[in-house]
């Protein structure tokens, strides 16, 4: 290409802004008047600019403002302008020989930093010396010194020399990094923007880098299901970066109650501040997704409600939400009858049926309180129990349940006092028992009971009489008298590692007795279960103990039981023996058949610890009872509405077989 004697060449330049609208927001904050486009984003539109630019015929090429550029050719005032060429593409452009190309500052001088000019330099890749070039590619290696982060603006200037063309990319560098400055991030912890930034003071701050560090920070708060986001961020004088970040805050709440059947709002039942104390959500607070999600299982888990969900709507242009929730009630209350299996009773087919009839009331005055009336029957067992729980007390902010309790019972005595009895009259447990308890969480995974309990009980037999002594003229009361009468101070402690049932769990029970008056046992029991599941494959590996002690004046039939459904399977309710101390350990593999069957093998092992002569009136050794006995077999569950039915099939230690069948996981 000849050389072009009498031409100049000029340019507009590209620039970035000193304040980068840098953020892409979530689905939610689009709807929201902080909501910002990405830093990539502005740099399209100025390359479509460019690409708009230059579809136009040169004679109307004009510098441009700010991100957007062109290259233009200046004539002498005396040459006619040529026709206007036909444009088909970047082969038709005319090219323009460069001989020279430099990287400068603004003001033509070279620039102070050489690493600057390197990098700069670095990122052209059409511009090189003796090459021919278009407009359109002196204009991206303009955007692509731009995109290398370290400059806020750059012009291309052609000057014609005696040598030919020389083509001076003027660049401005941005401000060295001196510190920052965030504002509105309530939520963001502080050391996550100085680990961002620790190791770019007294750098020169690099756009590309900006805009990582923006990243983080939205992909922090989405996350964690916060809804937040850098909206504004500018370069201050002095090297200082400044960041705005909006959080979505709660505005306000509004509860709406929702009919069953037509969905249309309702009067509700519940009272909203029943409702306003299960939040964590509060007015004022950011806006979190992952929080209000918590909130509707938390209302779920009260029982009392069918529907709950919780619609965020934005408030103008204030950067607010509120929170609107739907809530669809249950009946509140009914009746309901059922039956099961007493574990107590192994004569006859079907000696251990009981029957069952309840009342309940889910929220009792419209606050969650549930009231419960329930009656169990059977040829020997009944049970009459009233329980009253308020499962957050008002006023408490440790989310502290209570629970009163009134149970008349008559349970069989077969469990420590053995079936011989049953050949020469029949022998009841009877139980009047009346207390109050307070539970509450600890912390995670951890809850904590106190109680105290009332409890009159005494032995009697199948005609309802009291009696003192059994068959083997063993005792059946610790006082001597036909009832004993004990206030038990309770203390009770669960770790439960999730709802699963091969997950870890750990419980630890302790009773005092409280001779509050001279003829009151006092005694102290403490008991502990720990069990603790694995999965291997399609296997599942669950292990677990148990174990305890009593010390004291304590009456027989409160002995620990060692045997049967629940213990140690293969021998009867109670048959292994029963002690002041007992440990039971047992190891079970399942593995799922098809839905909704399951197999399951096991080995049970429990003793007494060679407590049970210490027993008052021995009702153990009276009965032959081992002290020590070991079980295992095979058995299926079937999952169902009830909990899992289990069915086994087990043999002990001493030649003997028998069938196991009960409701619910084993203890």
């Amino acid at each position: 290409m000849a050389r072009n004697d009498g031409v100049r060449f000029i340019s507009s330049s590209v620039k970035i802004h000193s304040s980068f609208l840098i953020s892409r927001p979530a689905p939610f904050l689009s709807a929201l008047p902080f909501a910002r486009h990405a830093l990539s984003s502005h740099l399209d539109r100025a390359k479509e600019a460019i690409q708009g630019f230059l579809s136009s015929p040169p004679n109307q090429w004009r510098p441009k403002l700010l991100c957007s550029s062109a290259l233009a050719l200046a004539r002498p005032e005396s040459e006619p302008s040529p026709p206007p060429p036909r444009w088909h593409g970047k082969e038709d452009e005319e090219r323009v020989l460069i001989s020279e190309v430099l990287i400068r500052n603004k003001d033509g001088e070279p620039l102070e930093r050489a690493d600057l000019e390197v990098a700069a330099a670095a990122a052209l890749k059409s511009c090189r010396p003796n090459s021919a070039l278009t407009v359109r590619e002196v204009q991206e290696d303009v955007h692509r010194i731009i995109e290398s982060g370290y400059f806020g603006s750059c012009m291309p200037v052609a000057v014609d020399t005696r040598d030919g063309i020389r083509l001076v990319f003027q660049v401005e560098p941005n401000q060295d990094f001196h510190g920052f400055i965030c504002e509105g991030a309530n939520l963001l912890p502080s050391k996550f923007l100085e680990d961002a930034f620790h190791d770019r003071y007294g750098k020169i701050v690099n756009i590309r880098h900006l805009d990582r560090v923006v990243k983080s920070i939205n992909g922090w708060y989405q996350d964690r299901g916060l809804t937040g986001l850098v909206s504004y961020a500018e370069m201050l004088s002095g090297g200082i970066l400044r960041l705005q970040v909006s959080e979505a805050e709660v505005n306000n709440i509004t509860i709406r109650f929702l009919d069953r059947k037509t969905g249309e709002p309702t009067v509700g039942k519940t009272r909203p501040e029943t409702i306003f104390q299960q939040l964590t959500t509060k007015k004022g607070q950011a806006y979190s997704r992952a929080q209000v999600k918590r909130d509707v299982e938390t209302i779920l888990t009260m029982g009392i409600m069918e529907d709950v969900t919780i619609i965020p709507q934005p408030v103008g242009d204030s950067g607010k939400v509120d929170l609107v929730m739907n809530l669809v009630e249950r009946p509140s209350g009914g009746f309901s009858a059922g039956g099961g299996i007493s574990s107590g009773i192994t004569n006859g087919p079907l000696s251990g049926l009981i029957g069952s009839f309840a009342y309940s009331h889910r929220n009792v005055f419209g606050r969650n309180k549930k009231l419960n009336l329930s009656l169990e029957r059977g040829q020997i067992d009944s049970i009459f129990r009233i329980n009253y729980t308020d499962p957050w007390i008002d006023g408490d902010n440790k989310r502290t349940s209570r629970t009163i309790m009134i149970q008349n019972s008559r349970t069989p005595g077969t469990l420590v006092h053995g079936n011989d009895q049953f050949r020469h009259g029949g022998l009841v447990i009877g139980r009047v028992t009346a207390g109050i308890e307070y539970s509450r969480p600890f912390r995670p995974k951890w809850s904590g009971t106190l109680g105290m309990i009332f409890q009159h009980a005494g032995a009697r037999d199948d005609k309802g009489n009291p009696i003192i002594r059994d068959f083997y003229n063993s005792q059946l009361t610790a006082s001597g008298n036909a009832y004993d009468d004990t206030l038990l101070a309770k203390f009770e402690s669960i770790y439960t590692d999730s709802a699963d049932h091969s997950s870890t769990m750990f419980v630890f029970s302790m009773e005092q007795g409280l001779p509050l008056l001279p003829e009151w046992l006092c005694f102290n029991r403490v008991t502990a279960r720990v069990r603790q599941g694995y999965e291997v494959g399609p296997a599942r590996f669950l292990l677990s103990a148990s174990g305890g002690h009593v010390e004291g004046n304590f009456s027989p039939h409160e002995a620990f039981a060692i045997g049967g459904t629940n213990s140690v399977r293969g021998y009867e309710e109670g048959a292994v023996g029963s002690g002041r101390s007992y440990a039971v350990g047992s190891g079970e593999v399942s593995f799922r058949l098809f839905a909704p069957l399951e197999g399951v093998v096991f080995v049970d092992y429990g003793s007494d610890l060679g407590s049970g002569p210490k027993v008052p009136g021995d009702p153990a050794g009276a009965r032959g009872k081992p002290g020590n006995g070991c079980g295992y077999g095979v058995g299926i569950r079937v999952d169902s509405p009830l909990g899992p039915l289990r069915l086994e099939y087990a043999f002990n230690d001493r030649q003997a077989r028998r069938f196991h069948f009960g409701v619910g996981y084993r203890n």
